[in-house]
Formats: C-alpha cells, sequence, structure tokens
C-alpha cells in the first residue's frame, strides 16, 4: 500500500518547495508543514501508526513532523534521537499518541535531541514515563498533556514531563496527570522555566530535582498528594540551587499517595510544596489554600537520609556552579548537599490548610503533626522548618534560636511559622516542644532576603524552538 506521508522541503523563506508522494493537508487545519521553520517537514495523517514509526525511525535533522487529528494506537514507544525535531499535533485534546496497546516497558516519547520541541498533543498510559528527553539542550514542551486513564494506579508510569540532564529547558501551557511519582519532573538540569501549567492527580505535581536556575510560575497544582516540591537526592552529580518558585496556585493537594516506592512515597498527602537539601530557594507570591497536612515545609536531606557520607559528591564529577555555596567539604575534593540553607519565604497567602495531617505517612511526620497540633487545637502553621543543623534550639525565647541555615519568613505576613526539632519529634511521637511563631516579624527567622547575591531571572537563548 502507498504511504499517506506527505513530505515537505521548506526553504529559507518558509514556502513549500518541493513535495512527493500522494495525500494532502486538508487535515493539518491548525498547523501544516507550510507553518514550519525547519529544513525538512512530514505530515503523518491522523491514526497511521505505520507513518509515523517509519518517519520517526529515519529522521533527517531540523524536521517537523506534524500529526493529524485523531488517535495513534502505538504498539512500541517513539524513540528520537536525532538533532533538531519538532513533534506537533493539532492541539492537545485533539491528537492523541495512546501507548495503551505498548506490551514492551518503555517510554512514550523517548528523546535525545538538540533544538528539541514537542507541542500539541496528548501521549496517554505510556508504559514508564510520558515524554521524556534526556541530554538535550534547547528543549520546549509546549500544550501538551501526558496522562494515564487509572486514576491513583501504582502500575502508572512514574513520570508525565520529563526533562533530565538537560540544559535550556521550557514546559508551558501544559498538563501532567495521574503519574505514580511526578507530573512534571524536572531533574539535574540547568537553565529552566516552568510555566502556566496545570499538575493535577499525581502523587507529586511539580518537581524540581538537583537542579540549577529555575523559574517555577503561573503554574496550578491541585488534587496531588504534594503540590510543588524542590529537593536534591544524594549522589546526582549536580547540586541544586537558585530555584524560584512564584505566582502559582497550589491547593488541595490531598490525593491519596500511590506511588510504588521511591521518594515521593514519603510525601504526606496534603503538602502543599516542600524543600529539601536545597539552597538559594525563593518562594514568594504563591496562594496556599486547603492542604491538610502543611503549605510549605522546609527539610534537611538529613530527614530522608540520615547519613552525612551518602551525601558526598565527588567534585571531579559535578556539573555546573557550586563553588561558591560553601557546602560541606569532609575531605578534599568532596563535597555534600544535605543541608537546606539560604531559603526565603515571602509574600505568600495561606487559607484552610493544615487542618487534618496524614497520620498515615511512613514517616510519622503527620502522626506526630496530629498530635503535636491536636493538643494546641490548632491548625499545622504555615510554615514549617525542622531545625536540623542549627546549633541553638529554645521552644521559650525566640532570640535565643540560631538562624544558623538562614530561612527567612520575615516577609511572609499572611501565615505563621514554626520552628521543630524534627529528628526528636519523630523520636518522641511530638511530645518534644516546638517554637511557634504566630506573626511576622517571626525573628529570628525574620530575614527577608538572601545572603549573597540575588537569584537572576532565567533567560532562555534567542533560538529556543
Amino acid at each position: 500500500m502507498k504511504s499517506s506521508v506527505r513530505w515537505v522541503v521548506v526553504g529559507a523563506v518558509g514556502a513549500a518547495l518541493v513535495s512527493c508522494g500522494d495525500g494532502g493537508s486538508s487535515e493539518f487545519t491548525v498547523f501544516s508543514c507550510r507553518d514550519a521553520v525547519t529544513d525538512h517537514c512530514v505530515e503523518v495523517p491522523g491514526g497511521d501508526v505505520a507513518a509515523l514509526l517509519a518517519v520517526t525511525n529515519d529522521l533527517q535533522a531540523s524536521t517537523t513532523v506534524v500529526l493529524g487529528p485523531g488517535v495513534f494506537s502505538m504498539p512500541n514507544g517513539v524513540s528520537i534521537r536525532t538533532d533538531g525535531i519538532q513533534l506537533v499535533g493539532q492541539g492537545i485534546d485533539v491528537t492523541t499518541l495512546d501507548f495503551g496497546p505498548t506490551s514492551a516497558q518503555v517510554n512514550g516519547v523517548d528523546v535525545i535531541s538538540d533544538g528539541f520541541l514537542v507541542q500539541d498533543l496528548t501521549v496517554l498510559d505510556a508504559p514508564k514515563d510520558g515524554i521524556r528527553v534526556e541530554a538535550s539542550d534547547r528543549v520546549t514542551f509546549r500544550r501538551i498533556r501526558a496522562t494515564w486513564t487509572n486514576l491513583e494506579d501504582s502500575t502508572n508510569g512514574a513520570y508525565g514531563i520529563y526533562p533530565v540532564k538537560s540544559t535550556n529547558v521550557l514546559v508551558e501551557e501544559s498538563r501532567a496527570e495521574n503519574a505514580s511519582d511526578a507530573g512534571l519532573y524536572v531533574g539535574q538540569c540547568e537553565h529552566v522555566i516552568v510555566r502556566n501549567n496545570l499538575v493535577r492527580g499525581n502523587v507529586a505535581g511539580l518537581e524540581i530535582e538537583n537542579t540549577q536556575y529555575a523559574d517555577v510560575y503561573g503554574n496550578e497544582a491541585t488534587l496531588n498528594t504534594g503540590g510543588i516540591v524542590v529537593f536534591d537526592l544524594p549522589g546526582n552529580p549536580i547540586v541544586g540551587r537558585d530555584v524560584r518558585i512564584y505566582d502559582n496556585r497550589i491547593y488541595n493537594n490531598n490525593g491519596v499517595n500511590f506511588a510504588p516506592g521511591g521518594t515521593v512515597r514519603d510525601i504526606p498527602v496534603g503538602t502543599g510544596t516542600f524543600a529539601m537539601a536545597s539552597r538559594r530557594v525563593e518562594i514568594f507570591d504563591n496562594e496556599y489554600a486547603d492542604n491538610d497536612t502543611v503549605d510549605i515545609a522546609i527539610i534537611s536531606g538529613l530527614a530522608l537520609e540520615s547519613t552525612e557520607a551518602t551525601w558526598n559528591l565527588q567534585t571531579s564529577t559535578l556539573v555546573g556552579t557550586y563553588t561558591d555555596l560553601g557546602l560541606p567539604s569532609p575531605s578534599a575534593g568532596v563535597v555534600a548537599n544535605y543541608r537546606t540553607e539560604n531559603v526565603v519565604i515571602r509574600n505568600n497567602t495561606h487559607t484552610g490548610s493544615g487542618e487534618s495531617p496524614d497520620i498515615g505517612n511512613p514517616l510519622g511526620l503527620g502522626l506526630m503533626l496530629q498530635l503535636k497540633y491536636g493538643a494546641l487545637m490548632a491548625p499545622v502553621d504555615s510554615v514549617l522548618y525542622d531545625t536540623i543543623g542549627e546549633s541553638v534550639f529554645d521552644e521559650t525565647t525566640p532570640a535565643n534560636n540560631s538562624n544558623d541555615n538562614h530561612v527567612c519568613v520575615g516577609g511572609n505576613t499572611a501565615g505563621t511559622f514554626a520552628s521543630l526539632q524534627l529528628d526528636k519529634q519523630l523520636a518522641s511521637n511530638g511530645a518534644d516542644p516546638i517554637l511557634r511563631l504566630t506573626a511576622a516579624p517571626f525573628a529570628p527567622f525574620d530575614c527577608t532576603t538572601l545572603t549573597g547575591s540575588a537569584i537572576t531571572p532565567v533567560v532562555l537563548p534567542a533560538n529556543q524552538p
């Protein structure tokens, strides 16, 4: 049978100079090869799986693959290993790559491609990750949806939208739903913008992990176990830093924790945001509401993994910038990234949260909070700080407390704050005292700016697709 794929070579002025094969562009009403800016373009009619796989298995550099409307029932994953590829559908609710028929344990769309763009389509029921882009520069996800049919299913794929080990990443106007780990996950990346997305029904909605220089704004996180989180894990060769989380709506993140394992299995149901093993982080101008356990938690990496040596990193293996961070250095050529420090929280709003902490959390945090705040007859404070690494703790005299890690809540005037010795609290089921500060300026945590230079907005290259 003759293929219905329509190839077009696009010249410098964007006109279709040469075309061959039969078929036409009548179904490509939203985006067609006439709109392509790459050197080559191919139009694949909606549902033509054989044509799509043939095209992606033999790509030339700088090619746009335009998908028609309809459902592509995929028997296998889509693999792209060529630079300058753009994969574009006719709309987030119009073009769908359905990987439900795929029996192999593969990612839906698996990419290594500098200058990669995926736009205007849905990826459904991938056995592993929805759209994974690795080791690439100038990567854009725009108006795409990664989701799974089943709700709260531990067999769903781990990550929906997943750029990893990449630079200059943009994720915008997209939706990530029902992932068993994180819906939208940015890992080990540098120079990232994540804006105006919806993350819903995942274990973790939006994660920024071991990433340097990220702006996360205009997003909506709801119905996840945890909304928007930023953290480092031990062993990754990049130390997270300079992350700004602002102008987001983070509400009603009380979804079941259905993760089969991993770090997110320990997220208490009802968590808005946590920063863990993180540094130079700003959390500001966000709207928090109705997160049952807590809106914002500041947590040392030692709360996850208490052995400091586990966090050791050989400096010879590191990428990115870290020498100005003052990281612990247990020996020559080694640094550790377990500390959470230099964090500013300001101008957030807090409504209705902390009313019902997750007592089933495997770390016992929710139970401790339930016991502690139940006795106080008060909701959990808007911001919790675990105090791990502080030299002095005094629950009765705020001025006697240290703020060695430079945790700043002085500008968060709409919320309340509590400092607690988390390691002792967990050991005593919440019997140890805490320091509650119910009104600004929250001294000695009343600082309002980072130490060192200010975080500058992320600027992506002019040739970002």
